[in-house]
């Protein structure tokens, strides 16, 4: 009797927290927003904003708002203006001329000159600055003796005037400008940066339309906007980021108005493309991306191409996307993402690896390696876990004999860059929207191990398309090569070619004008804004 009576007190003490949950979490929601302002989440805490030292997509996003470039991308991922108003190239392709815009203001209130470019780029070769991405600038003539400490100036960089900048190239590189988009190329200010020396990267001062009010580390940081932009004045107040890492907690501030916009993890997508509050809420898009399973090409079974072709016709990949990874995503058909082709050269979806598992069985056996023993490395996320048992089923049914190992992150990288697995599960994601990106790193000689290659891929005939491609300024040829290239690639199959990702996005109904930019880098936050009750 006794625990009678105390169940329905408790029953009813619980109905009375979830009554009075969504008042609690609305005069949170309005204490804590800032007004006019559009509220994101951070998974984890940026780990600097210096344009010079950022690899991690979170910062590069931040950036992108306080910085600029000499070009930028747009929405279709053609290069244009940003610093640089116009440029013109050289006859032998090897110099580019840019004309700087004279209106342009770092937030400290001085205009942007040609030689803060020369600065900002020299200070990315500088041993001292500790760049991680020196190869976005060191195309440029003399970049290698001058980060070699060979010379004093990087003699490919040319101040004709203030607003004059000449880049001279070491050799012709069809991607060029697309690198100068990336956030290691944006410019900043020499007086801010010695002023400022470690602490510039939690101080920044950049061009761009939001200055770095406040950050709080772990906690989260606020961009207010600038009225003095070039481009004019963004739709928003400011953008506040909150550091949430876990999944969960996101959800809860999302669905409580704490967030304006949610990157639905993997395990809730179901529950919000299915709930009518929010299912015409949801965006998505395939992202510039591939996802694969990757085959040692340098030691049996897998040095023997057939047993690669016969993997990559043994794994159903059309059944894992549309049940384990609920159709988030395209199969894929080689390593190139579709929204990276240009000019119609895309692959046909036909000319892909169909799933043929007697082909399969038929080629393992042919070449010997029926029961052979192979590794399989993958990381410990739950959802690849259960990628990767459904692939072992596969495999087992093909005659191999698979052995799945699960590692934490940081081990699993170090064993694939070692060559120490026979396969693994990896993906790849671009840094800038050329194919080029998905080629010399993925599958070139002088990209084995670290740098991308971890296949071992070795193809003198590849190479040569993929650097004749480098050297090609003109577009469309330039994209034949690629085509080429791809197609030797697929032939090769030292990938199982599994999927472009797409990932999904919740949006609160007071948001306007929301998309989904293929490059982060796009993302201004110029075309944003919020309905009237937030403002």
């Amino acid at each position: 009797m006794l625990q009678k009576n105390k169940f329905p007190t408790v029953v009813l003490l619980l109905l009375l927290a979830l009554l009075l949950l969504p008042a609690l979490s609305c005069h949170r929601r309005n204490d804590s927003r800032l007004p006019g302002h559009l509220h994101l989440r951070l998974s984890t805490n940026p780990t600097t904003l210096d344009p010079a030292l950022i690899t991690d997509v979170q910062g590069g996003g931040i950036a992108a708002k306080i910085f600029n470039g000499l070009v930028r991308f747009n929405e279709n991922l053609d290069v244009v203006p940003d610093i640089a108003g116009s440029w013109t190239l050289s006859r032998d392709a090897r110099t580019y001329t840019f004309h700087l815009k004279k209106n342009v203001t770092f937030s400290n209130g001085r205009n942007v000159t040609a030689e803060d470019f020369r600065y900002s780029f020299e200070r990315v070769l500088t041993p001292g600055t500790k760049a991680p991405l020196t190869w976005v600038v060191d195309k440029i003539q003399g970049a290698r003796d001058f980060l070699a400490g060979k010379a004093a100036r990087v003699s490919g960089i040319g101040v004709i005037d203030d607003h004059t900048l000449s880049l001279a190239l070491e050799k012709p590189f069809g991607p060029f400008l697309s690198l100068l988009a990336m956030p290691t190329a944006y410019v900043v200010p020499k007086e801010d940066v010695e002023r400022l020396g470690q602490d510039f990267g939690t101080h920044p001062v950049g061009t761009g339309p939001y200055v770095l009010a406040e950050w709080k580390h772990g906690q989260g940081l606020q961009l207010t906007a600038r009225d003095d932009y070039f481009e004019g004045r963004p739709g928003l107040k400011g953008i506040y980021y909150r550091v949430i890492p876990e999944d969960l907690t996101a959800v809860i501030e999302f669905e409580t108005g704490g967030i304006d916009v949610l990157l639905i993890p993997s395990a809730e997508y179901r529950r919000f493309i299915t709930d009518p509050k929010w299912k015409d809420q949801i965006y998505g898009k395939p992202g510039l991306d591939s996802y694969y399973l990757g085959l040692n090409c340098t030691r049996p079974p897998f040095s023997d191409q057939r047993v690669r072709y016969a993997v990559n016709l043994a794994i159903d990949r059309e059944r894992i996307l549309s049940t384990v990874f609920e159709k988030r995503g395209v199969v894929a058909v080689g390593p190139v993402p579709p929204g990276l082709w240009r000019y119609g050269m895309g692959p046909k979806k036909s000319s892909g690896y169909r799933y043929d598992p007697v082909k399969a069985k038929m080629l393992i056996k042919e070449a010997g390696a029926e029961g052979v023993r192979v590794k399989i490395y993958s990381s410990a996320e739950p959802e690849v876990v259960d990628i990767m048992e459904v692939i072992y089923d596969y495999l087992r049914k093909a005659g191999l004999q698979p052995e799945l190992r699960q590692l934490d992150w940081s081990a699993f990288k170090r064993a694939v860059d070692k060559g120490e697995p026979d396969a693994f599960w990896l993906s790849w994601w671009a840094d800038y929207p050329d194919p080029e990106n998905f080629l010399f790193p993925l599958f070139h000689a002088a990209s084995v191990g670290p740098a991308g290659n971890r296949t071992r891929c070795l193809d003198p005939e590849l190479d040569r398309l993929i650097e004749q491609a480098q050297r090609t300024v003109d577009e469309r040829s330039r994209y034949s090569l690629y085509r080429k290239a791809e197609d030797r690639i697929i032939g090769n199959a030292p990938w199982v070619f599994m999927w472009h990702r797409s990932d999904y996005y919740v949006v609160q109904p007071s948001v306007e004008h929301f998309r989904i930019y293929p490059i982060y880098s796009i993302d201004k936050g110029m075309d944003l804004s919020l309905g009237s009750i937030e403002k």
